[in-house]
């Protein structure tokens, strides 16, 4: 595989990544609110369960999808009422900041189960795929997945060293719940723009 191509899948990987999305918008919230650990235990979590969900479709999940499309929109609208859900979440969160451990926070589960209702999850793995692989080699499947591991953990976990440094401008409960509630509302309005396409 030539060094041209794995560049090239590198820079997609980035902007896949790093640009706006419901997990960004969690792990930067969740920089706001907990420690710096506990939204990198997400970010794992968010990270492994993306390359699990971009190999799956490398292996051929995209394939049946479109043999069964009615699952294919269960799965986009099943998405969006999980999106829908963290988006209210964050609505409702009270704007107090904790660093303990013993208050309900974003987990390593949560991550893997959000990549794989997140319909940006899944148009960047079949678009990627589609674009950077041949369809019966695996082998760069894999090397695009393991390209793609560092990128997304370093991009997701830029935005929770984000919250991070916003957490010492945001102390008080009423600006994070203004920030908290302008999150939910950008991941509702993502929802908007799945329901509509």
């Amino acid at each position: 595989m030539s060094m041209s191509l794995i560049m090239s899948m590198s820079v997609f990987a980035l902007a896949a990544s790093i640009s706006p999305g419901p997990v960004n918008l969690v792990c930067l919230s969740s920089g706001t609110k907990y420690s710096i650990r506990t939204g990198l235990v997400f970010v794992t979590g968010a990270t492994l369960g993306f390359i699990l969900l971009f190999l799956a479709i490398g292996l051929g999940l995209y394939s049946l999808l479109e043999v069964f499309p009615g699952f294919q929109q269960a799965l986009k609208y099943a998405g969006i009422v999980f999106l829908l859900y963290m988006s209210l979440m964050l609505f409702n969160d009270k704007g107090q900041l904790s660093l303990e451990s013993g208050q309900k926070s974003t987990s390593f589960m949560m991550g893997i189960l959000m990549q794989w209702l997140n319909p940006k999850a899944w148009l960047a793995s079949a678009s990627g795929i589609g674009a950077y692989t041949q369809g019966d080699d695996m082998t760069q499947v894999v090397v695009f997945a393991a390209v793609y591991l560092p990128i997304c953990w370093l991009s997701l976990g830029s935005w929770v060293g984000a919250g991070a440094f916003l957490r010492r401008y945001i102390e008080n409960p009423r600006v994070l719940i203004r920030l908290n509630r302008s999150l939910a509302l950008a991941i509702f309005i993502s929802c908007l723009f799945l329901v509509f396409q």
